[in-house]
Order: C-alpha cells, then structure tokens, then sequence
C-alpha cells in the first residue's frame, strides 16, 4: 500500500540575509503492506507531518520516490488521491451544516452519484455509531462522534487506505477508548490499510501490528511494539527489602542474573532490568531464600512503548507532545 525509498523533503529559508535549506526528512525507507494498521510517532520536529504531507500529496518531495496505494506519488497524485482517505488532526466538518449533508457533499468531490453517496453515508453512520446523528450539526455532537463523522467523510468514497492523524486528540479517555474500536474494525470488518500517527503511546500498542519511530527526519526504528520493547528495555525487577543490611547481598545476586542491566540500590529497594523476568524470577528467589533474606514485596514491570521512545530518540513522547 505504501512503498517509500529516500522520501525526502528540504526546506529554504533565511538566517538573516543568508539562505539556509534545512532538512525536514532526510530520506526515509516506509513499506505498508496491505491489511496492516502502521504507527507512525515521532516528537514534535521530528518530520513526522512532513512525511504524511508527502504521502498524501500535499507536499511535494525534494528527492526520493514512493507509490502510495497502488500510484506513483510524483507522475499520478490524482490517482493517489482517489485512492486514499485522509482525517485531519483538525477535522474538517462545518460545524453549522448537517452531518449527513457534509458526508454527501464530501463524496461528490469524488464524482460519486447523490444517492450512491446517502447510500453509503448512512451504511457508515450505523458501523461507526452515528445512528440517529444524519441531520444534527456537528456542533451539537461530543468530540467522540465528531471524530467519528471525519472519519464517514474519510470513508465514504471507499479508500484502499486511511490516513488517520492524531484522531484521538482532546478526547477524554471513554471516548478515545471508544474510538479505538471503530478504528480496529477499520482493518478488521472494513478490510482498510490504516496509517496512524499519534502522540499515545498506550494507543499505538493496542491498535498497530507495526509502529515506525521518526527522528530527526531519519526512521530510527521499525517494528511490532512486543519486538521493540523486547529489544530495548527488558523487564524490571523490584525488590522491596524488609532490611537495608540486606541490600549489598540481593545487588550482587540481581547483578549475577544472566542478561542484567542497570542493577541498582536505594535504601530498601532493589531494582534491575532483565530480558525475562519470567525465567529469571524462580532462580532469583531460590537464591534469595537460600541466602535467608525476606522480601516485603517483588513487583515486575514490563516495558512500555515510553522506554521504547526514550531510549531511540533520548526524549518521551508524552513530555514532548
């Protein structure tokens, strides 16, 4: 669905009197294959909007070159853009007209018939929850099935693929959590490549089979979130003494795990990062029952995609965004 090779975009601009060409995406390699749901995060900065303004052909590339659905991005844009759905961070809905007419008038900028196009924008309304919503104006809807009709308006002229960016924004957590389903049944009951960007990064878990991270206008990672943060982090181990004389004792044995990292001490607690606590654990309290120490408390942690972002771009997407 999404073939990109060197995709890259330089900016000129003036430093006073001089003129300066400043890198936005310095060539970036993106494959989507058809029936997937792709994450795309980054910080702000980072050439994330950049790069789904190129693939959405509202902004032409520097150099490099990319098919999107099936078109060449530079010698077919009109075709790409028959092909793709794209929603907006901001939406797009007049917020006085009527949701149903909005949907209409959106598919007729695709040469869709008038009655093909109320056909399938009330078929819409009913799989993404708008019953009943056809002749309110959005600006008396929640914010969650204002999303939800970008989303009809993305849909109705039936896209090969989705571009969905920052869709649940400003949402509060039952409505994003409503969205997510309806965003799953895209893939899942709809048959539609999903490509998403999203400053959630509990998001991107549950929705992605892959997430891309941009950084610097380079991809600096690309793969399942269970593969990323296996390969980054590890889980952590938290050992909660009943004696600090005990500390010394359980960091030596912590440090003796195999595959151990960052084995730390701090008054009554002990932690450290291994590459699976689950094999880990059964010998580790052998050996801390073997060597008499009591524990008031072990809790394991498993990585998050946030030490996944920290440790590729040296910055938390949530403290960023």
């Amino acid at each position: 669905m999404i073939h990109a090779r060197g995709l890259a975009r330089v900016f000129d601009t003036k430093r006073g009197r001089e003129k300066v060409a400043v890198t936005a995406v310095g060539g970036v390699d993106i494959d989507v294959d058809e029936g997937e749901i792709v994450g795309f995060l980054g910080p702000n900065g980072a050439g994330k909007t950049t790069t789904l303004r190129m693939l959405t052909t509202l902004l032409k590339p520097t150099r490099g070159t990319a098919t999107v659905a099936g078109f060449d991005l530079a010698t077919d844009p009109l075709n790409v853009r028959r092909n793709i759905g794209y929603v907006s961070q901001s939406g797009s809905t007049a917020m006085t007209a009527r949701a149903g007419e909005e949907v209409i008038d959106h598919a007729l900028l695709y040469g869709i018939s008038r009655d093909r196009a109320e056909k399938r924008g009330k078929q819409l309304f009913e799989q993404l929850d708008l019953d009943g919503m056809w002749l309110r104006q959005p600006k008396t809807m929640s914010g969650g099935q204002r999303r939800r009709l970008d989303i009809a308006m993305g849909l109705v002229h039936d896209p090969k693929l989705v571009f969905l960016d920052e869709p649940t924004t400003g949402l509060d957590p039952q409505a994003r959590a409503n969205l997510w389903t309806h965003i799953a049944d895209l893939r899942n009951k709809l048959g539609s490549t999903v490509f998403l960007t999203t400053h959630y990064l509990d998001e991107a878990d549950a929705l992605c089979d892959r997430i891309l991270v941009i950084d610097n206008g380079v991809i600096v990672a690309s793969d399942t979130p269970d593969a990323l943060k296996r390969q980054v982090a590890g889980d952590l181990i938290e050992l909660l003494l009943t004696q600090k004389s005990d500390a010394t004792a359980v960091l030596k044995l912590a440090k003796a795990i195999p595959g151990a990292t960052k084995a730390t001490s701090d008054g009554l607690v002990v932690t450290v990062r291994v590459p699976s606590a689950g094999g880990e654990l059964p010998p580790l309290l052998r050996a801390l029952e073997k060597a008499k120490v009591t524990l008031a408390a072990i809790e394991v942690r498993r990585p998050t995609l946030d030490d996944v972002f920290l440790t590729m771009t040296g910055r938390s997407l949530r403290e960023d965004s």
